[in-house]
């Protein structure tokens, strides 16, 4: 069964870090590209960063950028987001998302995502 398992998620004071990973199973990930989500009670879903899968250029949101860090490692078949100086407002489930397009078909995957708690 194709799956996305994210871990790394838990409790974290203000100005900590953690780190997350997302997982493959039944699919290599080295084809797609890859992002992080993140959906805050009551708020819509927003993309927290993306890798592609051809060289691995990345993006992120703004409130986001110098803190954290998104990378893969094909071998492992695992995505990591490191999450440094959190802030509270930063409480949600965080989730992996693995997307592909290929002779006109388009693949897309979701971890279960993981929750992240920032303390103040």
């Amino acid at each position: 069964q194709v799956q996305l398992v994210e871990s790394g998620g838990g409790l974290a004071q203000a100005g900590g870090s953690l780190r997350l990973s997302c997982a493959a199973s039944e699919f290599t990930l080295r084809s797609y590209d890859m992002r992080w989500y993140r959906q805050a009670p009551g708020k819509e879903r927003e993309l927290v960063a993306s890798i592609s899968s051809a060289g691995g250029g990345t993006n992120y949101a703004d409130s986001v950028k110098g803190r954290f860090t998104i990378s893969r490692d094909n071998a492992k078949n695992t995505v990591y987001l490191q999450m440094n100086s959190l802030k509270p407002e930063e409480t949600a489930v965080y989730f992996c998302n693995a997307g592909l397009q290929i002779w006109g078909r388009s693949y897309d995957y979701w971890g279960q995502g993981t929750q992240v708690t920032v303390s103040s």
